[in-house]
C-alpha cells in the first residue's frame, strides 16, 4: 500500500500537467438541479425508446420472433442454383448479378452485356 505522502505527489504532478479537474472528485461539481435535468433526460429516452418499439414480436411459421430480429432483405438464396450463402462474396454478386458468385463464374463472367439484357440459363 502507497502512504500518503507518494499518493499527493502522483496527484500533485496530475494537476500540473493535466491541470486541477483531471483531479477532482466527480461528484464535485454534480448538484440537484444537475441530477433532476439528468433523470429527466433518462425519461425522456425511455419514452422515445418505447415509442420506437422494435421489440414487437411477429409470427413466423407459428414462432414469435422479435422485429428487430428480422431482416428486411433475407434474400440469400441464389435464383440461378438455389444456392443458400452467408458468404460476402455472394452477396456482393446476388446485389450487382443478382446470382451467387459460381453463377457469375460460370454464366456471366466475359457476357455480363448479354447477362444485362435478360438472357438467364434454363433451370433444370
Amino acid at each position: 500500500m502507497k502512504d500518503l505522502n507518494e499518493i499527493a505527489k502522483i496527484e500533485k504532478a496530475i494537476s500540473e500537467k493535466y491541470g486541477e479537474d483531471a483531479i477532482a472528485n466527480p461528484k464535485h461539481n454534480w448538484n440537484e438541479e444537475k441530477e433532476k435535468a439528468y433523470i429527466e433526460q433518462l425519461k425522456e429516452l425511455s419514452h422515445i425508446e418505447k415509442k420506437n418499439d422494435n421489440n414487437q414480436k411477429i409470427n413466423v411459421n407459428g414462432v414469435f420472433i422479435s422485429k428487430k430480429l428480422l431482416n428486411k432483405d433475407s434474400n440469400r438464396t441464389c435464383p440461378i442454383c438455389a444456392l443458400y450463402s452467408f458468404d460476402l462474396k455472394d452477396d456482393l454478386y446476388m446485389n450487382r448479378f443478382e446470382c451467387c458468385f459460381k453463377c457469375h463464374v460460370q454464366w456471366v463472367e466475359g457476357r455480363e452485356e448479354r447477362w444485362k439484357a435478360g438472357w438467364r440459363p434454363n433451370k433444370k
